[in-house]
C-alpha cells in the first residue's frame, strides 16, 4: 500500500476486487479494442473494403494493450483515444488503417460506458440475490419467535423475529425489480457521429440507407445487447446515468434501513451483529460491542444515496448535442457509487449470515410489555362472565396508568394482572389472567405471512437465480 499519497477508502477498504475491476482502466481499454472489432466486423460484412485477415490481426490483439505506447502517445497528441488508436495500430500494422473508421471518440468512450455498468449491474444483482437468499433462512428460522414491535419506537402489538426480517426483504425485492428492469433496458450508443447524424457513415456508405439502418443493431448483437438506442446526440442520453444510480441509491435507502433497525436492536441487546473473537469495540470501553458493520452500511448508503444527484443534475445540464461538463463528474459519480454500494452489499450479507439472536432478552422484554397488549383480550373474557365493557374499559384504562407509574417512577416490574385480579369488577384470579400471557396469541398471522412471503415472492426469485447463490462476502476491516 502507498503511503505517500490518497489513496480511496472505496477501493482500500470496502469495494470487492470484482467490482474494482469492473471499473479498472484494463476492462476499459480492452473494451475499447473489442468495440473497434465489432465495428470492422459490421463495415467489413457491410461491403467496406476490409478483409478477414485485418479483422484476425485485431482480434489477436484484443487483450494484449501495449500500454507503454500508448501512454507515451498520450504525451504527443493529448488525447486517450487517439492514442490507443495509434497503440493498437503499432501492433496491427496491417489493421492500422481501419481502426475506428467513421466513428467519434465517443464510440468506445460511451458504448464502453454502458458495457461496464452493465456488467457492475450484474454484479450488484449478485449481491443482492445473496442477501435476498440469507435473509429468507434467517426469517424462516426466527419466524414463529414472538419479538416486541414497536411505532414511533414506542411499545406496539407483538411481531416476530422473522416477520420484521420480511419488512427488509420486501424493500430489497422492490429494489430487484427496479433493477432487473434497468439492466435489461439497457441499450447501446451504437456509432452514430459527432452529433448523432451518422453523417459519417453517409459519406462511407454513398449514402445507402439500408445498410446504414443495419451499423448500428449489427454492433448491438456483437456486443451482446439487444439494440442500441434509436436516437442521440454524440453521447448516450445522461439519463441513462440517473436512472443506473438511482437504483443503486433504492438499495442504499434499503440497505440503511436494515442496518438502522439491527443497531437499535443491538442496542436493546436483542439481536447483535456478528462479532470477531479478536475484535475491538472501543479504545476505552473493552466491554462495548458497537454495531460497527451496521454502522457503516448507513454511512456509505448515505454516501450513495446522495451521489445520485451527480448524474441528475449531469442530466439535466447537457447543453444540446453535447458539452463536456458531464465527464470530469460522471467519472467519479458512477464509478464510486458503484463500489459502494458494492461495499454495502458485502457488510449486508455479513451482518445477516451472522447475526446472533437471544431469545432470552426478546421474551424478557417482550412479557414486560406483555399485560398492557392483553388488556383487549382480558377486557372480552371479563365481558363474557358477565361485566360492563364501558365500566371495564375504564377500569383497564386506570389500572393500566397505575401500572405504568409503578414501572416508570418506581422502577418496579410491571403490576398490572396483579392490580386487575385485586379487582372485583373483572372477577377473574391471577392464575386466569396468567393464561393470557402466552406472546404467540398476540402475534397475529405474522409466522404464516412469513411463510407466504417466502414461498411465493423469495422462492421463485431464488430458483430463477439459482446459479447466482453462494456468494460470501469478505469484510476487509
Amino acid at each position: 500500500m502507498s503511503t505517500d499519497k490518497y489513496q480511496s477508502p472505496l477501493s482500500e477498504r470496502y469495494a470487492s476486487k470484482e467490482m474494482q475491476y469492473i471499473f479498472s482502466p484494463d476492462m476499459k481499454f480492452k473494451t475499447w479494442r473489442k468495440l473497434w472489432i465489432a465495428l470492422a466486423e459490421t463495415e467489413m460484412e457491410l461491403g467496406l473494403p476490409i478483409t478477414q485477415e485485418q479483422i484476425e490481426e485485431l482480434r489477436a490483439f484484443s487483450d494484449e494493450i501495449n500500454y507503454d505506447v500508448a501512454k507515451e502517445q498520450e504525451k504527443k497528441v493529448r488525447h486517450d483515444v487517439m492514442s490507443h488508436v495509434h497503440a493498437y495500430g503499432v501492433q496491427c500494422p496491417k489493421a492500422k488503417g481501419i481502426i475506428h473508421l467513421g466513428a467519434t471518440s465517443c464510440y468506445v468512450g460511451d458504448n464502453t460506458d454502458i458495457i461496464v455498468m452493465r456488467e457492475a449491474l450484474k454484479l450488484v444483482k449478485v449481491k443482492l440475490i445473496n442477501v435476498l437468499s440469507v435473509l429468507g433462512k434467517f426469517a424462516d428460522q426466527y419466524k414463529d419467535l414472538p419479538t416486541l414491535a414497536f411505532t414511533h419506537f414506542q411499545p406496539a402489538q407483538p411481531t416476530t423475529v422473522g416477520k420484521r426480517a420480511t419488512l427488509w426483504m420486501q424493500e430489497f425485492c422492490l429494489d430487484l425489480e427496479d433493477l432487473d428492469f434497468v439492466l435489461y433496458n439497457l441499450k447501446l450508443l451504437g456509432s452514430k457521429g459527432t452529433t448523432g447524424t451518422q453523417a459519417s457513415f453517409q459519406e462511407l456508405f454513398e449514402g445507402n440507407d439500408e445498410l446504414i439502418e443495419q451499423i448500428d443493431p449489427m454492433i448491438a448483437k456483437k456486443m451482446g445487447f439487444s439494440d442500441c438506442y434509436p436516437v442521440s446526440g454524440q453521447t448516450y442520453s445522461r439519463k441513462i446515468d440517473t436512472r443506473v444510480c438511482n437504483v443503486l441509491s433504492q438499495i442504499a435507502a434499503s440497505a440503511h434501513k436494515m442496518s438502522n433497525d439491527i443497531r437499535l436492536l443491538q442496542h436493546l441487546k436483542e439481536i447483535e451483529e456478528p462479532f470477531e473473537k479478536s475484535q475491538i469495540g472501543s479504545s476505552a470501553m473493552a466491554y462495548k460491542r458497537n454495531p460497527m458493520r451496521s454502522e457503516r452500511i448507513a454511512s456509505l448508503s448515505r454516501y450513495v444515496m446522495v451521489d445520485a444527484l451527480n448524474p441528475a443534475i449531469t442530466s439535466a445540464t447537457q447543453w444540446f448535442e453535447r458539452t463536456l461538463d458531464d465527464s470530469a463528474n460522471k467519472r467519479l459519480s458512477v464509478p464510486e457509487a458503484f463500489l459502494a454500494i458494492d461495499g454495502v452489499l458485502d457488510l449486508c450479507l455479513n451482518v445477516a449470515d451472522g447475526l446472533v439472536v437471544y431469545p432470552k432478552v426478546i421474551e424478557k422484554r417482550l412479557m414486560s410489555e406483555l399485560p398492557f397488549m392483553a388488556t383487549e383480550n382480558i377486557m372480552m373474557a371479563a365481558v363474557k362472565a358477565g361485566g360492563d365493557r364501558q365500566e371495564l374499559h375504564e377500569r383497564i384504562r386506570l389500572l393500566s396508568m397505575e401500572a405504568g407509574k409503578h414501572v416508570k417512577e418506581e422502577g418496579k416490574e410491571n403490576n398490572l394482572l396483579e392490580l386487575i385480579a385485586a379487582d372485583p369488577a373483572f372477577n377473574m384470579s391471577y392464575e386466569e389472567l396468567q393464561k393470557t400471557m402466552d406472546p404467540s396469541l398476540y402475534t397475529g398471522r405474522a409466522g404464516k405471512q412469513v411463510s407466504k412471503f417466502l414461498t411465493q415472492v423469495v422462492q421463485p426469485i431464488l430458483s430463477e437465480n439459482q446459479d447466482l447463490i453462494g456468494v460470501k462476502a469478505e469484510i476487509h476491516v
